[in-house]
């Protein structure tokens, strides 16, 4: 005869609390976790339902973005009919329907350099869902500085990555000290919508992991899935060597100075420049600063940061040592 179910929210958590690895103790520490979620898309997706479901007490998502058709065949948080409406807000109301005790704050803007470290700061866990490698070097500083765990993951076409970084691990730059040359995105490589929600969903086991304090630790693992395939590979980063910072750093456009000199380096069909910039291409970098003193701060502006940071690479090895970059997003 089966023994009657505990009542109230109990109830709501008994399969979990009956783990020998999490119980009454540990549920009490997930319900206590104060989660940072940077990114509602495809990660987000899957990451915020199973944290939100494990009764995770607050969750702060931040995300600037709209909800767009050709987001749902990897966002299953939305419908149709939320076409058009911002992520972070619909994120919310879907979040409060799947568990009414948890603490949602829908934050509808940009992590910017400006504003980590107040999010960093009131959070336990910082999770990078956001698909962009100028988010990615922000938090990763950010939660170096605030000694904070930061679990990032990243995922293209049928492979991605998932991993522990910062607070008893290093830094996102201890392994990945460099950019890209290029950068990939899912409107340009495409994804499948499945090998997000693997990636999303080992990153909320990553989270719950640090929550609990589970055996073995997962400070320093990267977890690597390629669902083409079938392979699952990883590594312990735990013994990497932190590299000195890069000599420029990440802005937000609402700390650029009136002195500064700043070059978009966007082309003429992406967008307008930004205000008072010169718009040059990487190539052309170099010639357009000649003459400049080095010590003068030259702002670098892009897209995703890619390309400012191959600009400030160039630059910095004519010399110039005040260098600043600017992601400006779509």
């Amino acid at each position: 005869m089966r023994s009657a179910e505990p009542a109230g929210m109990e109830r709501r958590y008994a399969r979990q609390i009956a783990l020998p690895e999490i119980g009454a103790e540990g549920q009490a520490r997930i319900e206590a976790a104060r989660i940072l979620v940077v990114g509602a898309g495809g990660l987000g997706c899957a990451v915020l339902p199973y944290l939100c479901g494990a009764g995770v007490g607050r969750i702060v998502v931040v995300d600037h973005d709209i909800i767009e058709e050709e987001n749902l065949h990897r966002q299953p948080l939305y419908r149709v009919s939320d076409v058009g409406q911002r992520k972070a807000e619909v994120a919310h109301r879907r979040l409060a329907e799947l568990n009414p005790a948890a603490q949602i704050e829908a934050a509808c803007y940009r992590l910017t350099p400006e504003n980590a470290a107040a999010l960093v700061g009131a959070s336990d866990v910082v999770v990078d869902c956001a698909d962009s490698f100028a988010v990615t070097y922000t938090l990763s500083d950010e939660c170096m500085r605030a000694g904070k765990p930061l679990v990032s993951a990243s995922v293209i076409a049928l492979s991605g990555y998932v991993g522990v970084f910062c607070g008893q691990a290093p830094s996102h730059r201890a392994v990945f000290p460099e950019m890209p040359s290029h950068a990939a995105s899912c409107s340009s490589a495409g994804v499948l919508g499945t090998a997000v929600a693997v990636i999303g969903s080992l990153q909320a086991q990553m989270v719950l992991s640090l929550v609990l304090g589970l055996q073995p630790p997962v400070w320093g693992k990267l977890v690597s899935v390629d669902v083409a395939k079938w392979r699952f590979g990883g590594f312990s980063f735990l013994s990497a060597r932190e590299r000195p910072e890069p000599g420029f750093t990440f802005i937000a456009t609402s700390q650029l100075r009136a002195d500064d000199l700043v070059f978009d380096l966007r082309s003429a069909d992406e967008s307008p420049p930004l205000a008072d910039s010169m718009r040059v291409s990487v190539e052309e970098i170099e010639s357009a600063t000649a003459g400049t003193v080095p010590s003068q701060r030259v702002v670098l502006c892009c897209r995703s940061g890619v390309r400012a940071w191959r600009a400030a690479r160039k630059l910095q090895a004519r010399g110039h040592t005040n260098l600043a970059l600017v992601a400006l997003g779509d």
